[in-house]
């Protein structure tokens, strides 16, 4: 949520940067609700301030006539406040559904675009692999090795479903524990074990409502309301932001850094007919996610950002898996981040003649700075050390996602007879296994 005091001093920032991103609000609207609210709420102070002055002065009088005038005024005075009280809550129930629709407005250093066609490439690593022989892709792969059953994913559970198998399910679980290992053991984050059916409050919180609730998998009976209605999430990031809901820490204790793998689910709205087939995009997944909560400092958010990309980029640094890392323009960084840096890794299969330098890198990575935005809707605070209370800055980023990741591995790590070299750093994982192969 952005900070209602600077949107009132600065509606222009706002309104410019709800432009730049595609999001349409009412700052105009917003500013009057908002100014009722706040002539309510001093109306409500000011009667109650009289009524309270007048409460105190009926015990003294000793006319008679003179103290039933006071009980009218106290009465007058009574209606008057629970008259304002109401017009404030009115205003202020107004007011919050459209403060949550605001987007925070990117930062400078973030390019103008309108969607993810105008991202900056920024840089690469690695060298794509030039094959000797006609490469397959991973569907082909997955299939003749016997390790993924897409057709059985689609009849128990619908489109873009799937089954690992074997082989392919020792490599996902590979994947996940080398991230995992690598962010706790080596770069010292606590590992955590995240609920992924959360109540809306969490969701509200962390910025994936209202925008992106369609994205979101609801849980249980039509009948259920309030905070009764609970949710899949979509990332791991909601439950190791939301942990310090409501609470105050202390600067010392910061930053708190947080890892967990997790299921993730989503609906994958408005993606009908785009990459249905395979594991790009499918509703059902295993991430490990890492989570950074610091003081509100703008400069150490974005040393965080470039830090936490890092830590993804080793990743795939020890998969020796070619990728680039993109920019974000204001149009492709969505309502709750201040900035966002992707990683693509090189897809062999998605080559395409008509656009051979961007069509073969799939995103696989997604780093975040938001700043305050999530720290005010969670209430998410610390005392510094000057004994001031701050709202935290949050930052998150993908450690690695899996399936996705399998279709990297699996084409860039595949033999002309069929056989996929399992990666060096995934073997002590796997017992030692060297290659993926059909069985015999």
């Amino acid at each position: 949520m952005v900070d209602l005091k600077d949107l009132r001093k600065n509606p222009e920032k706002y309104r410019h940067g709800a432009e730049l991103k595609n999001v349409p609000v009412q700052i105009d609207q917003i500013l009057q609700v908002d100014s009722r609210h706040r002539e309510a709420q001093r109306e409500f102070e000011r009667f109650r301030s009289e009524q309270n002055d007048a409460s105190k002065q009926i015990g003294k009088l000793k006319d008679a006539s003179e103290k039933q005038a006071a009980i009218a005024k106290v009465a007058e005075l009574k209606a008057k406040v629970k008259d304002a009280e109401e017009r404030a809550k009115a205003a202020e129930a107004e007011l919050e559904p459209l403060l949550l629709q605001v987007p925070q407005p990117p930062d400078s250093d973030v390019p103008v675009g309108k969607d993810a066609s105008q991202n900056v490439v920024l840089y690469g690593w690695g060298q794509p692999r030039k094959f000797e022989f006609n490469p397959k892709s991973h569907i082909e792969l997955a299939e003749a090795l016997d390790i993924v059953d897409f057709e059985a994913g689609v009849r128990l559970a619908g489109s873009r479903s799937y089954f690992l198998k074997g082989a392919g399910a020792e490599l996902q679980n590979a994947i996940l524990r080398l991230a995992f290992d690598m962010m706790v053991y080596e770069k010292g984050f606590t590992p955590m074990s995240v609920p992924v059916l959360v109540r809306e409050a969490s969701m509200r919180g962390t910025g994936f409502f209202p925008a992106g609730r369609e994205q979101a998998y609801r849980v249980g009976e039509a009948q259920e309301s309030g905070e009764e209605i609970r949710f899949l999430t979509g990332t791991g990031e909601v439950g190791l932001t939301a942990y310090h809901m409501d609470e105050v820490l202390e600067e010392a204790d910061l930053p708190r850094r947080y890892t967990t793998i997790s299921t993730c689910f989503r609906r994958e709205a408005g993606t009908y007919g785009k990459d249905t087939a395979g594991l790009y995009r499918v509703h059902q997944f295993d991430k490990c996610e890492q989570v950074v909560i610091c003081k509100n400092d703008i400069e150490e958010s974005k040393k965080w950002h470039v830090e936490m990309l890092g830590y993804s980029e080793q990743l795939l640094k020890t998969l020796n898996l070619p990728y680039r890392v993109i920019q974000c323009c204001t149009g492709d960084i969505g309502v709750k981040n201040a900035s966002m840096m992707d990683i693509e890794t090189w897809m062999p299969s998605r080559f395409s003649e008509k656009d051979p330098d961007n069509s073969a890198y799939g995103e696989t990575h997604s780093a975040s700075r938001l700043y305050e935005f999530q720290a005010r809707r969670l209430n998410l605070r610390y005392r510094g050390a000057d004994g001031k209370i701050r709202f935290c800055h949050t930052l998150n980023n993908t450690v690695v996602a899996s399936p996705r990741i399998l279709i990297p591995i699996l084409e860039n790590y595949q033999n002309s007879d069929g056989s996929v070299t399992v990666p060096d750093a995934l073997r002590k994982y796997m017992n030692g296994r060297e290659r993926l192969e059909k069985k015999k």
